[in-house]
């Protein structure tokens, strides 16, 4: 059985670990911190990143794009669909899911890492307004949740969820849409719930 290196709190892990669920496929998921550098993540994927994919073959995985992308192609696509026009709204969904996590790590890792005094106020505002432009996009535009969904609305979940984690009750403000399709998917799809971050 494939071997998931995952932490709970990263958006990415829980993107692929609900996108597995849903897809299927069966996966060892192994909790792994990053900060401790271990040799079996380093060994496996030397930018030491979560989530990586183990495969019983030896092979890994890295990047929960590329890993979302094998499990689509191993459950005979699942997770994206065979229309070109339809793959795209759900490759360019994911994208910008996968964007949103990138600022929001950036400020979380930025507060983390840094003195409070040598916090950059200017880098966080940055962050902060590309979240916002994302996340009034996704608002105005909120994606369908019809039975079958994509690694696109999987993606937006574990982002969603990530904010709800770090930015509780920041990101939400006048986005009242957004929040109710966290909500509708959470009622449809209740079996992925477990794996959002935490």
């Amino acid at each position: 059985m494939p071997k998931l290196l995952y932490a709970s709190a990263s958006p990415y892990s829980a993107k692929v670990r609900m996108a597995a669920a849903y897809a299927g496929i069966a996966i060892e998921a192994v909790p792994t911190k990053t900060d401790e550098e271990p040799a079996d993540l380093l060994g496996a994927n030397p930018l030491g990143k979560i989530p990586t994919l183990l495969l019983d073959d030896g092979r890994t995985i890295y990047d929960s794009r590329a890993i979302t992308q094998y499990l689509n192609r191993m459950s005979k696509n699942a997770l994206l669909p065979r229309n070109p026009d339809k793959r795209i709204d759900a490759e360019v969904l994911e994208a910008i899911a996968d964007g949103l996590c990138d600022c929001a790590l950036a400020m979380v890792y930025e507060r983390r890492h840094r003195p409070e005094e040598k916090v950059e106020q200017q880098w966080l505002d940055k962050q902060w307004r590309k979240i916002t432009r994302a996340l009034d996009h996704l608002n105005a535009n909120p994606p369908k949740l019809p039975k079958k969904i994509t690694a696109g609305q999987i993606a937006l979940r574990a982002t969603l969820g990530y904010l709800a984690l770090r930015f509780a009750g920041k990101w939400e403000k006048g986005r009242s849409r957004l929040v109710r399709w966290a909500a509708r998917f959470d009622e449809k799809f209740p079996e992925l719930n477990p794996y959002l971050p935490k």
